[in-house]
């Protein structure tokens, strides 16, 4: 195994360090594996028809689902990606830990309850439900796969680095060959666990993550008398960048473009929740809408514990470990909480080596989890929405929908690998807040347009999908995401025009107006009689699936 440094030898962690307890690392690395493994097998036998594989037969409760959306949710982004954030941004870097929990008041009180009393399986079976088939199944499926393969990016990029520092890994073949083991565990839960796997390696996954947090917490207060002012002012005059740390302006307000990018950012969070393919799907699980409420309650007192949590985990890691210690070992930040647990244990020491061992087990959890939540969400759209509905015209079998949602699976699986290797040197949760802006652009608009406003239309259900969705996709790939700075996906080169890093401020307001410019200049006449229809199921729950 090379013994090249990860970080600068005086002040960083090397590989020889963690080296003699690396086979006990390994071992607690791989215990978890084939614990979730064994539970997606259990599960899988379990799956029997599409409603198992895509639902989990509706037989979740109420705490059971929020329990899952929570691990579905509180993805690498907010375990990696925020607690990095806040170390090297502090109070912008938490800014993230904000919009994410405020995102969920939209889906509770918009979302939740009416979709999961006017769809079946997707969020195209909501579209589709009065008006054209075919073309707006086959929008909400493209617009789903996209969305999951945005969210897919960010949760290789995690793995990628994770298991690197963990394995001491650092050339980058290596790192390209975890990101496509993650990708091959990713589809192998799916296609044997379907719903009920991914679900139940969700629920776990939310227990380890809640537990794993608290207890870093609690050592990094321990390690301040539990003084949070003493935390924050070591970590502000540790950062080199004094009071501001503890301000906002350090990353968001140095110019008018980053004032911007951060307005742009805070939509994209607050409304791409209620558009993200992989929390719709969760609505399904559960046999009634009072669960689909209660779930979406017990998700945001979980999550919002979390967030709070995320203080001690970036701030900590300011305080504890140099700026320049983090950005050595990932320029983004994403090593901050793995780090600050070897701190926290004593670097060189058994405790510090069960701690790394156990805080990267967890947040790899969290990021098999997620991605087998996505990939799901995916693939169910594509069987379901596209081969069963467009291209079979309804006729499939269940049998046959089932094969379709796992061969799915698989080139979801290889796409994700291959856009992942390029990924893995972003900040992952600057990848998932352009997955919320792209859902936010063409999801959210469509849904509560069709949810709510009688005269839309076919014509601008279309429009304000492929419109939000090309707007967003196009923006991020011209944008200092992909090409210009240092920590672009493609740092050699520069073909950028558009300069925010979110391009939510344009692409959401743009979703909405094509949705409603579509409408308006459609020459179709809208189905009262479905609307009323819809409009019934989804208040009242009556003729629900």
């Amino acid at each position: 195994m090379s013994q090249h440094v990860l970080l600068a030898a005086s002040e960083t962690l090397a590989v020889s360090e963690t080296t003699e307890h690396r086979p006990l690392i390994i071992s607690l690395f791989a215990a978890f594996v084939i614990a979730t493994l064994f539970i997606t097998v259990w599960a899988g036998r379990q799956t029997k028809s599409a409603a198992d594989f895509y639902a989990g037969g509706r037989q979740f409760t109420g705490f059971q689902n929020g329990l899952a959306i929570s691990g579905d949710y509180m993805s690498a982004a907010s375990f990696l990606g925020i607690a990095g954030a806040i170390a090297l941004f502090g109070y912008d870097g938490f800014l993230y830990s904000i919009g994410f929990l405020v995102a969920w008041l939209v889906a509770l009180l918009l979302v939740a309850e009416p979709l999961r009393n006017s769809g079946r399986f997707t969020m195209g079976d909501v579209l589709a439900y009065r008006m054209r088939q075919r073309p707006v199944r086959t929008a909400a499926g493209a617009s789903t796969i996209v969305v999951s393969i945005f969210y897919l990016l960010a949760q290789m990029a995690g793995a990628g680095v994770l298991v690197s520092l963990l394995l001491g890994i650092t050339s980058e073949s290596g790192k390209i060959g975890i990101v496509a083991l993650v990708g091959v565990l990713m589809i192998v839960y799916v296609t044997i666990g379907g719903m009920k796997g991914t679900t139940w390696v969700q629920m776990v996954k939310a227990v380890l993550l809640i537990g794993g947090t608290l207890l870093i917490t609690f050592l990094v207060l321990l390690k301040f008398n539990f003084n949070i002012s003493d935390l924050l002012g070591s970590a502000a005059e540790k950062s080199g960048a004094g009071k501001a740390f503890l301000e906002p302006g350090l990353k968001y307000g140095v110019t008018d473009t980053t004032k911007l990018d951060f307005i742009s950012l805070g939509i994209a969070l607050v409304l791409g929740t209620a558009g993200l393919p992989h929390i719709l799907i969760r609505f399904y699980t559960v046999p009634t809408a009072k669960a689909a409420r209660k779930s979406v309650n017990w998700a945001i007192g979980i999550i919002g514990a979390f967030y709070l949590m995320t203080i001690a985990l970036g701030f900590g890691a300011a305080a504890l470990i140099s700026p320049e210690e983090i950005k050595e070992s990932n320029p983004a930040g994403n090593t901050a909480a793995p780090l600050l647990a070897l701190h926290i244990g004593g670097v060189d020491s058994a405790a510090g080596a069960i701690l790394l061992a156990v805080i990267s087990a967890v947040a790899f959890a969290t990021i098999l989890a997620v991605v087998a939540g996505l990939t799901l969400a995916s693939s169910s759209s594509f069987a379901h929405d596209i081969y069963a509905n467009v291209i079979r015209k309804g006729k499939a079998t269940e049998k046959e929908e089932v094969r379709a949602a796992r061969w799915a699976t698989v080139l979801i699986g290889i796409v994700s690998i291959a856009l992942g290797a390029l990924a893995r040197d972003l900040n992952v949760a600057g990848l998932v807040a352009l997955a919320f802006a792209v859902a936010a652009s063409a999801n959210l608009p469509t849904i509560l347009y069709s949810l709510f406003w009688k005269r839309f239309t076919t014509q601008g259900a279309l429009w304000s999908i492929y419109g939000g969705l090309a707007s967003s996709v196009i923006l991020v790939l011209f944008s200092p995401v992909v090409s210009g700075k240092e920590t672009s996906m493609f740092p050699g080169v520069d073909f950028h025009w558009f300069p925010l890093e979110n391009p939510g401020l344009i692409s959401i307001p743009l979703g909405f107006l094509l949705g409603w410019l579509g409408t308006i200049l459609s020459k179709e006449e809208p189905d009262k009689a479905k609307y009323a229809e819809l409009e019934v199921r989804s208040l009242t729950g009556t003729g629900a699936h």
